[in-house]
């Protein structure tokens, strides 16, 4: 059996900072997802909401 795949540094300090800034704006946080395939955390928020977080700290929020 392996190891679970754990975030990086840079990736829970993101995560951290984004959680924080949704719930200040009263957004629900539905989904908080490690994707073991790209190692890239996943945040569904509000309505339709997706924050991606790379290993490297690196946010992508939508356009």
């Amino acid at each position: 059996m392996s190891s679970p795949l754990l975030p990086t540094s840079a990736q829970t300090f993101e995560c951290f900072r984004i959680c924080y800034q949704l719930t200040n704006l009263f957004l629900d946080i539905s989904l908080v997802r490690l994707d073991e395939r790209t190692s890239n955390i996943f945040i569904l928020a509000g309505e339709n909401l997706i924050v991606t977080i790379e290993p490297d700290g690196t946010v992508d929020y939508p356009s």
